[in-house]
């Protein structure tokens, strides 16, 4: 800031002095004694109406003045536009727009320093002063750098009294902006957020995500800088590096090897560059093309004039993509041109410019054949398709400048005229700030068809062309036109490139890529370390039972519970449902085996049944023995509601029927424990004791103990019944379905039920064994009830050390042991007996037994 204000009052010093002794003074540059022309870029045009007619000829005064061919290209494009609103009788009638042109006004910042500086030396006022009085208010159409546009508005408007309207037509910047400080500047260019939004979805379209940045460390270079950061993010593409060239020679120079070796050593293929043409960046392009750097560019329109004029190979992977702002097709350009001067515009010279491009509209077949020509031959070719000459960003901003200040001069003639008297025929003394109120409201559609809006406020958002650069040999350069970019559109869709011209262009569909690390493919994440950039990561597979399906990843996707990951962990598997069904070999051997032994329980049943006048099953008591056998048959029928696939109800069933039906079979056993030791321990004095035989009272045992069996598990249903548990954690690619108990407490409480009634059969047939009797059952129920508890003792450890399918099979293996020891122990000796051993089941043989018994007593 201190520097900006001894800057202006450094200017002020000259301006007052001059201003005081010529107050009506217009200034201007003496021309340039330099035969060889400016190569700089940055024109001034002024422009002011008259009210006589201007006659073609004074367009061809353009010609007599040898310049660069920008600057060329900036006056022909100020002249056809003059040229056009001078011939429409609806814009300015009885009006003409005149410019002066000379060859000093594109080289006004050399031309202003000298001046200055010269006259601070001696103390005397600025030469070459047009001392005349201007009655209009004139327009100073710059194409220069902002800090020189801001020392020639200081001068325009501090050293005559009327003030001149200030119009630029070089890119945007933020500090010209402010209207308060400069109420008489305004700028064409839009400011560059459209263009960073342009650049990254170009980017983004080709997969970079890694790219360098050449920028001019000025003001707008760091705004743009800022607009760029911001997308970027936004489409997570990062910097490899920012090189902020500096603006001052001897600097870039102490430091120009660094930025080469920068450029070089990175890892990126791709790199921007932002900057003006007169800058030291484009004096480092020039150097890194030279030096043969192969990169691919990315540049704004500014750009085009400096490419390098070596001949690019075709199925070339790099190459320069320029942006340039997106406009209709000016129709009449080429033809107002070579009117002029038919002989130094004939259509091979024109060939031959920088700003000549190719439509693109001839078919890519026809456009391949190129690759086969020499350079005559390509001359050749070129001129017979069709060319237009482009309008770039500079062009076209000084084309509507123009027309604003014809439409703002024409809106505000209208409206005084209409306010004068009918008589008042004098010339009236315009106001520039009168017409810049006007300038600034201009909204029209230029003759192209575009809408042009001066409210810097409801400024639309510019459009751009996607050329890429083709150097043909012998220097012949076009740019074709491979896009545009549109941010009307929605997200997604604002960009669109003709993919076939684009291989046309370059000569291969191939395009190298630009990241930062290698993607990460399927079933591979990525992982950031401290102070990494975020297009910089490394690849870790994805964690167990998790996948990525897609590349560069940053969380992989948890399988959903009833699949799991493939060792490549690029997709899920469905996991495999595993129960304990009939068709696998354990499933099958176990209802065989509990089908084998229901048959012989049955077989056994019809044995006794058919013996049951012989004493030994006469002593037993046959009530209770085919309660007991027939209740083992369910035991041994119970496991088959343990194979297949579970539900709800078949989950109840398995747990209240083995509950109850062991229950059953059981209390059966204690039942018949008891009435041995009735039967052998009563003896004539204990008539209690025999009444409890005579009247069948151990028969109410098993209701007894089975009712509250039974009440138990309706509790346990009321809790907590089974259900189906679906467990898809326990076994890698497996989903075990089997029964959850639901309340572990109550089945416990079931099996801690059986073990009692067990035990207590156990104790009691233990102290009976020795009873005399032919046909005592109690050693046979001692060792049942053994093997019973034996086996359900085991169980419970054996049960929690398993999962799935085997858990379920070891309480089926259980079960059957268990139900297996109680017929084996009990029923097969007295069916061997019975079949086997006939004369030993006689009533002679049971008194023999029983005195036997009796006399070792």
């Amino acid at each position: 800031m201190f520097t900006m204000i001894f800057l202006f009052l450094l200017l002020n010093i000259p301006l007052l002095m001059v201003d005081f002794i010529h107050p009506r003074c217009f200034w201007r540059m003496k021309q340039n004694e330099d035969k060889d022309g400016n190569p700089g870029t940055g024109c001034t045009f002024f422009l002011q109406s008259v009210h006589w007619p201007v006659e073609k000829e004074y367009y061809s005064d353009i010609f007599n003045i040898q310049m660069h061919n920008e600057n060329h290209k900036y006056a022909l494009a100020l002249a056809f536009a003059i040229y056009e609103i001078n011939g429409n009788p609806d814009l300015l009638p009885n009006m003409s727009l005149i410019f002066e042109f000379t060859r000093d006004v594109c080289d006004w910042e050399s031309q202003l320093n000298s001046v200055i500086q010269s006259s601070l030396k001696n103390h005397n006022i600025l030469p070459n002063y047009i001392c005349k009085e201007f009655t209009k208010c004139p327009m100073a159409l710059t194409g220069l750098n902002w800090t020189t546009t801001l020392k020639l508005h200081t001068i325009l408007n501090n050293f005559i009294s009327q003030q001149f309207l200030q119009v630029t037509y070089g890119p945007f910047h933020p500090v010209l902006s402010d209207n308060e400080k400069f109420p008489y500047l305004y700028q064409m260019a839009s400011d560059d957020k459209s263009l960073a939004l342009a650049l990254v979805s170009f980017i983004i379209h080709f997969g970079w995500n890694w790219v360098g940045l050449a920028i001019s460390n000025n003001d707008q270079g760091i705004q743009f800088l800022s607009y760029l950061r911001r997308e970027m993010e936004k489409g997570t593409v990062c910097f490899a590096f920012v090189n902020m060239i500096p603006v001052n020679m001897h600097l870039y120079m102490s430091r120009a090897e660094m930025y080469y070796n920068q450029i070089m050593t990175s890892s990126t293929n791709v790199v921007i560059l932002y900057g003006d043409t007169d800058s030291t960046l484009a004096v480092s392009f020039r150097m890194w093309e030279s030096l043969g750097i192969e990169k691919i560019w990315v540049t704004n329109s500014w750009w085009a004039a400096t490419l390098s004029k070596k001949d690019h190979t075709f199925d070339n992977l790099y190459g320069t993509y320029a942006f340039g702002q997106h406009h209709g097709e000016i129709s009449g350009f080429k033809n107002f041109v070579q009117t002029l001067n038919p002989a130094k515009y004939s259509d091979e010279h024109l060939v031959k410019l920088e700003w000549m491009y190719f439509n693109c509209e001839v078919s890519a077949s026809k456009c391949k054949t190129l690759k086969n020509c020499s350079s005559n031959h390509s001359l050749e070719w070129l001129m017979v398709h069709t060319f237009d000459m482009a309008f770039t960003g500079g062009s076209y901003d000084i084309y509507n400048a123009v027309y604003s200040f014809a439409h703002a001069l024409h809106e505000m003639t209208f409206q005084i005229f209409d306010n004068l008297p009918k008589d008042n025929g004098r010339e009236h003394n315009y106001s520039c700030k009168k017409l810049c109120s006007f300038l600034r409201k201009t909204s029209f559609t230029n003759p192209v068809g575009d809408r042009v809006n001066m409210n810097q406020r409801h400024k639309q958002k510019e459009e751009y062309d996607i050329f890429y650069i083709w150097n043909f040999p012998q220097g012949l350069g076009i740019k074709v036109k491979i896009g545009m970019f549109s941010p009307y559109f929605p997200n997604g869709q604002q960009l669109h490139l003709s993919e076939d011209v684009l291989e046309w262009a370059k000569g291969s569909a191939q395009m190298p890529t630009s990241a930062c690390s290698a993607d990460c493919g399927p079933g591979f994440r990525k992982s950031w370390k401290d102070g990494m950039a975020t297009c910089c990561f490394h690849c870790k597979p994805c964690p167990e039972n998790e996948i990525s399906n897609e590349t560069n990843v940053d969380v992989c996707a948890r399988c959903p519970d009833d699949q799991y990951a493939n060792i490549e962990q690029n997709r899920c598997i469905p996991k495999a449902v595993v129960f304990l069904s009939y068709e696998e070999p354990l499933g099958m051997a176990l209802s065989l085996i509990s089908l084998g032994f229901s048959v012989f329980t049955i077989v056994l049943l019809g044995v006794i049944v058919k013996h049951h006048n012989t004493p030994i099953v006469k002593a037993n008591n046959r009530t209770l023995t085919y309660i007991l056998l027939i209740s083992l048959i369910f035991c041994f029928l119970c496991p088959l509601l343990f194979i297949g696939h579970p539900n709800s109800a078949i989950c109840i069933l398995q747990q209240i029927t083995f509950g109850v039906v062991f229950t059953v079979s059981v209390s059966t056993v204690l039942a018949k424990t008891i009435t041995v030791i009735l039967a052998f321990k009563v003896t004539a004095s204990q008539r209690m004791m025999k009444y409890f035989l005579v009247s069948r009272v151990p028969n109410y045992i098993i209701p007894t103990f089975t009712l509250f069996q039974v009440i138990l598990c309706a509790v346990w249903l009321g809790a907590s019944p089974p259900s189906i548990d679906i467990d898809a954690k326990s076994e890698h690619g497996h989903i075990i379905i089997a029964c959850h108990k639901g309340s572990v407490t109550t089945f416990y409480c079931v099996l801690g039920y059986l073990g009692t009634l067990a035990s207590g059969s156990f104790t009691l047939a233990f102290f009976s064994r020795n009873l005399p009797g032919a046909f005592n059952e109690a050693k046979s129920i001692t060792f049942s009830m053994l093997v019973f508890c034996s086996v359900w003792v085991t169980f419970i450890p054996v049960y929690h050390s398993t999962k799935g399918k085997i858990m379920v099979a070891v309480e089926i293996f259980s079960t059957l042991a268990s139900s297996a020891g109680m017929l084996g122990c009990i029923f097969v000796p007295k069916c061997y007996t019975v079949l086997f051993r006939q004369d030993q089941n006689s009533l002679v043989m049971i008194r023999m037994k029983s005195s036997s018994h009796a006399h070792i007593s």
